[in-house]
């Protein structure tokens, strides 16, 4: 069943559709998304992942027909169509897109190649860009909002990682440019800027398990809060940012970061 604050998000029976829905910040958004009566529709590339979050969504207190699961390769810009044409097919309207779908290639501009600069920024920047044109005229209709998943260091610059920092400062910008685009037709644009979560982004990118867990010990330091992220917590700001809780927010860039895009060295 849908929560009893579900009356007051306004989210009970609207649409979304989630990007990257197959595991942390995006399976997590899913899931809390339809624990507010939220019909969801989540794509991924990993077929079985795709269905474990169908079932948790399930769980969570939807109806089977109110999750549609939708497998895609969102470097295909063919795949990006498919999404949002199956999403308002399948619901016949739609209201919210969560853009959280995204990949780390670690590198600084000495070493990173281009091929690896342009996969980087396809999937992390064209690809929120082309969602959010598909999707927009279908939530112009509804007066929803959109909601960009982005990173403290769309805020900050750290090296080595020059591609994603620039990826993610170009989502931030795209937010702002868009809200103002859409603001007096009732659709609000934000996005959540997370510290570091514990996701399997690194993972992807190469990093070991023990490099991994080094990493999250020393991003205590680095964080003001003392400690890393959790995916729900990211979640739980998605979920307000989509609501009637955040109805007078546009344009923002909300870091939930513990404090880390606020820190100076010392």
């Amino acid at each position: 069943m849908a929560s009893a604050e579900s009356s007051v998000t306004g989210l009970k029976g609207k649409v979304a559709l989630i990007t990257g829905a197959t595991s942390g910040i995006g399976r997590e958004s899913a899931i809390a998304l339809a624990r507010e009566g939220c019909y969801v529709a989540i794509t991924g590339r990993n077929i079985e992942a795709l269905q474990e979050v169908f079932k948790l969504c399930c769980d969570a207190g939807l109806p089977q027909e109110k999750v549609l699961s939708v497998p895609a390769n969102l470097n295909d810009d063919k795949d990006c169509e498919q999404v949002v044409s199956a999403t308002v097919s399948h619901f016949g309207h739609l209201d919210i897109l969560v853009n959280n779908a995204g990949i780390l290639v670690k590198g600084g501009i000495q070493n990173i190649s281009v091929e690896d600069y342009d996969k980087q920024m396809h999937i992390n920047t064209r690809q929120v860009f082309l969602l959010m044109k598909l999707a927009l005229p279908h939530i112009l209709e509804r007066k929803g909002n959109i909601v960009n998943v982005s990173s403290v260091t769309g805020l900050r610059a750290f090296p080595g990682i020059v591609a994603y920092t620039m990826s993610k400062a170009a989502v931030d910008q795209l937010t702002r440019s868009v809200a103002l685009e859409v603001a007096d037709r009732g659709v609000r644009v934000n996005a959540v800027n997370p510290g570091v979560i514990v996701t399997d982004l690194h993972y992807r990118a190469g990093m070991t398990d023990e490099a991994y867990l080094k990493f999250l010990e020393f991003s205590k330091t680095t964080h003001a809060m003392g400690r890393v992220g959790e995916a729900r917590e990211v979640a739980d700001a998605v979920v307000f940012l989509a609501s009637e809780k955040s109805s007078f927010i546009t344009g923002a860039t909300l870091p939930i970061d513990g404090g880390r895009s606020v820190m100076c060295p010392r």
